[in-house]
């Protein structure tokens, strides 16, 4: 059932774009960026439906009202539940709007990430799962007019060079006999600032934002170690997926973009 709903319309859709970049030296690189930015703006609705859920539980967390309620029943949890969910329906706020976005692209996101990893098959028993993907042997109607009028079986194997890079190995770009993991390291410079950008003000002492900090911190390492050890075609799709992101939360003037700079730590020590 995945295969049918999510993993095969999105090669399909992949492999679509690759076509007439196939002959170009690098159109695989071409296709996967072209891939990320589509499906971001597939789901960009969701993406500010899901800002828009998160803003207002931040104000929300910062109303005084919510706060003189804490004060208030911090002794009695089930009042406080209580009222805190007489608090949403007055301020029109559903506890959940920021996770149903998330939930409905979950599928998306793992989707993209599967159909880059199948396409970048290089063993023989890698390279039949993935015909069976583009040209599987159960196909409804309309999956077979795509199938037919793209012919995407053809364009197997798939040219991997991009750049400097075979896209289906770890990149490194060696300068006097020395591999520089380039990728890798723009990876982790472009999540950390996705991270750093998209965090939002925070309040002194929230735990919240100390998870955050956190986050902030660990998740380009982790990101990095991934890009530096798998193929250069997930490192790839990363950058692609932090820059759009950026390029997204900007156009909805939703980025911080102090949160760069130390400018609160550097002013509250100046006060002190």
């Amino acid at each position: 059932m995945w295969d049918i709903l999510i993993l095969n319309p999105m090669i399909a859709i992949l492999m679509g774009i690759y076509r007439p970049f196939a002959s170009l030296v690098g159109g695989f690189g071409i296709a996967i960026i072209l891939f990320t930015v589509i499906m971001r703006l597939v789901t960009a609705p969701l993406t500010a439906k899901q800002m828009k859920s998160t803003q207002a539980m931040q104000e929300f967390q910062k109303s005084k009202k919510w706060q003189d309620i804490q004060a208030k029943y911090k002794n009695d949890k089930q009042k406080l539940q209580q009222e805190q969910m007489k608090l949403y329906k007055e301020m029109g706020i559903n506890p959940f709007g920021s996770c149903l976005p998330l939930l409905i692209q979950f599928p998306i996101i793992i989707g993209l990430y599967q159909s880059i990893i199948q396409a970048l098959a290089t063993t023989p028993i890698k390279m039949t799962a993935f015909f069976h993907h583009v040209s599987p042997p159960v196909l409804t109607d309309i999956y077979r007019s795509i199938y037919n009028v793209l012919d995407l079986g053809q364009l197997l194997p798939i040219n991997s060079t991009f750049l400097w890079m075979d896209l289906t190995q770890p990149e490194r770009l060696y300068i006097m006999g020395f591999g520089i993991p380039v990728m890798a390291i723009i990876v982790v410079i472009t999540t950390y600032m996705q991270s750093k950008l998209m965090t939002p003000p925070s309040q002194p002492g929230d735990q919240g934002a100390q998870m955050s900090q956190a986050m902030n911190l660990y998740m380009p390492f982790l990101m990095g170690y991934f890009a530096l050890t798998f193929a250069s075609g997930l490192a790839l799709y990363f950058i692609t997926t932090n820059v759009v992101s950026i390029v997204q939360y900007a156009m909805m003037g939703k980025v911080n973009w102090r949160n760069l700079l130390p400018t609160r730590k550097v002013s509250a020590r100046k006060s002190e």
